[in-house]
């Protein structure tokens, strides 16, 4: 307390301590500052993961991330999230869905269409093989809708890319087991509009899938 009444951070107001003016400014910037510790906390251990034009956003736009972390008790978590918000859409744009974070949302995937919803998917060939051999027979009733679009490319970024509605994911898969290590979720402006752009590039840059 003789510290921070030396430093006129505080003084004596009967028997208690109130701020000063230089104190208040003093106490937001250490909520300031707690708050930035905070997200990096948040970010520390997944900031690898970003793709450069996400990391170099605003601290905002950081903080309104969501990211649900694959942990050893609960490997799924990312998954399960990302199931999640795929049952609300209305339309889904997908670049790089790797079999670890589709084949467990395939029966979702297949009701989407069913329903209507706009799909539009961009993925690894080898991605696509799977699904047409391990699934035959619904994957070739999809690719018959017209609401179903499934390209393939062979160099995608590292990450996957979604726009669900208005909501945007990246998926973060290991690149040794290809299981999915971390989902990020958000709904920022300059995210999607980000998400939009590689999007767009990917789909125009794809080539049509044949049938098995």
């Amino acid at each position: 307390m003789d510290e921070f009444e030396a430093r006129i951070w505080i003084r004596k107001d009967g028997y208690q301590y109130t701020a000063t003016r230089l104190g208040e400014v003093i106490a937001s910037g250490m909520e300031d500052l707690i708050e930035q510790v905070e997200i990096e906390r948040k970010l520390r251990d997944i900031w690898h993961w970003l793709p450069d034009e996400v990391s170099e956003l605003s601290i905002e736009t950081w903080e309104a991330m969501t990211i649900t972390v694959a942990e050893p008790d609960s490997p799924y978590r990312p998954i399960d999230r990302f199931e999640s918000l795929l049952t609300e859409t209305n339309e889904l744009r997908l670049i790089r869905p790797e079999i670890a974070l589709m084949e467990p949302c395939f029966e979702v995937l297949v009701q989407l269409v069913d329903e209507g919803v706009d799909v539009v998917l961009v993925a690894r060939p080898e991605s696509h093989t799977y699904f047409l051999s391990t699934y035959p027979e619904h994957s070739a009733d999809m690719m018959q809708q017209d609401n179903f679009t499934v390209l393939e490319h062979d160099a995608l970024p590292p990450c996957g890319t979604g726009l669900l509605d208005e909501r945007v994911t990246i998926s973060c898969y290991e690149q040794d087991s290809g299981t999915v290590h971390v989902l990020i979720d958000t709904d920022v402006a300059a995210v999607r509009e980000w998400a939009q752009s590689v999007c767009e590039t990917y789909v125009s840059e794809g080539q049509p899938v044949e049938p098995l």
